[in-house]
């Protein structure tokens, strides 16, 4: 709930309108995944404005950010498994991004029937360019949160993000 040297902000009167219905429930994850899906939102658009002002889409970032990390090139295997994502829509990323001359594919010589994917100096200067931006951006949003509330907030998240469930 805020304190009392904040102003109610929308989940606020969410959870104040649902207290009055349903007095006997305890909201306090309503409290807390409420404004984490607000904040996601939030984020989404921020990722597609830092990766629009390099040129690419958010789905050509996540690939071309696992190559630049990797620092070498990966099977189309390694990158599906990377990224989540299936054979089919892989390979069609990849065609684009390979059209868009972001990336390069050679066969692999120890399999015929897989490839090689490397990600070009091309590739390399916009990933690169969408990360500075994303940064930059993300520093700015998280202007108002002090270092240690960050802190606080990333140790949390790793927590949830785990995804561990306990059930009853």
């Amino acid at each position: 709930m805020p304190t009392a040297s904040s102003k109610d902000d929308e989940v606020d009167l969410l959870i104040d309108a649902w207290s009055q219905l349903l007095p006997e429930v305890d909201l306090t994850p309503l409290d807390v995944m409420s404004r984490l899906r607000r904040a996601a939102f939030h984020l989404s658009k921020l990722r597609a404005k830092a990766f629009a002002s390099a040129g690419i889409a958010v789905w050509e970032f996540d690939v071309l950010a696992v190559l630049r990390r990797a620092g070498t090139e990966l099977s189309a295997t390694r990158l599906i498994a990377a990224t989540m994502i299936g054979s089919a829509a892989m390979t069609n990323r990849l065609d684009k991004l390979a059209e868009r001359g972001l990336v390069h594919r050679r066969p692999n010589p120890s399999d015929g029937r897989a490839i090689l994917v490397a990600i070009t100096p091309e590739g390399v200067k916009r990933v690169d360019a969408a990360m500075t931006e994303l940064v930059r951006l993300e520093a700015d949003a998280l202007r108002d949160v002090s270092r240690g509330d960050q802190a606080l907030l990333a140790s949390a998240l790793r927590v949830l993000a785990a995804g561990e469930t306990h059930e009853a």
